[in-house]
């Protein structure tokens, strides 16, 4: 029972140091979690369109929603694209002599990026509180608890980076390739046409579609003013597929690598 004790203590102990190490990174999380909740006040609060009704709440949850998911996808992206680069360049080795084995890394990894993925969230819904968002509880509760737990898929995306490339520069690229998907993502401003048909394809969309449901119940706003209604299974089959597809790709790349060493 000791034993098994010590090995708990271990591993909370090694998750608080991923997390403050994480944490210290001052200029990281100032886009993290300082920019999403500047882009809220800018585009959500300060609006004069703020207060219109939007569903089960208004423009100002709306968008709201939209930037902590921007703020909670940088988070997790970040820390899966470290994670593989720390894999890559050796770090899995020292760990090898430690207690600690891949499972226990890879778990610890995953619950730093959701609670580092939970500050941008947390923030921008305090400002949102603040400032005159306004919206059912179900419409509130509902898109947190969507936005921390399909965060996850993005860990995998810069999981993926970060073992494809291999170097410091994948996180990089795969956090700015994030403002792209972003845009495809319907996340700074409305898609129409061609365009959003081909939005509804990227991960993004998908994700931030979830989290808008409970306050829009599948209403989208297109580019041409119209409403688009879309079906709660095609945002879940959205992320369903590309997190089964990151998965796969990712175990694939950790294989290639083992086979390299």
């Amino acid at each position: 029972m000791s034993a098994i004790t010590a090995t708990r203590g271990k591993r909370t102990a090694y998750a608080w140091i991923e997390l403050r190490r994480t944490l210290r990174d001052l200029v990281t999380m100032f886009f993290v979690v300082g920019l999403p909740g500047f882009m809220y006040l800018l585009f959500g609060a300060s609006a004069g369109y703020s207060q219109e009704n939007a569903g089960n709440g208004n423009v100002a949850l709306y968008v709201m929603i939209s930037m902590a998911a921007y703020g909670a996808v940088t988070a997790t992206v970040g820390i899966g694209g470290t994670a593989a680069v720390e894999r890559m360049q050796g770090w899995g080795r020292q760990l090898g002599l430690t207690p600690l084995s891949d499972g226990t890394y890879v778990a610890t990894k995953a619950a730093v990026a959701l609670a580092v993925a939970a500050l941008p969230i947390l923030v921008v819904y305090v400002l949102g509180l603040l400032t005159g968002a306004e919206g059912t509880v179900g419409a509130w509760l509902g898109s947190a608890v969507i936005l921390v737990v399909g965060a996850v898929l993005f860990a995998l995306y810069g999981l993926v980076f970060g073992l494809a490339f291999r170097s410091e520069a994948a996180v990089s690229a795969a956090a700015g390739s994030l403002v792209v998907l972003g845009f495809l993502g319907n996340i700074f401003f409305p898609l129409s046409g061609v365009l959003l048909d081909i939005a509804r394809f990227t991960p993004l969309y998908g994700y931030v579609s979830l989290a808008r449901y409970p306050l829009t119940e599948g209403f989208v706003v297109a580019g041409d003013g119209t409403m688009v209604r879309e079906a709660l299974w095609m945002s879940v089959a959205n992320v369903a597929a590309w997190t089964t597809i990151l998965a796969v790709l990712a175990t694939w790349l950790v294989r290639r690598s083992r086979g390299r060493q």
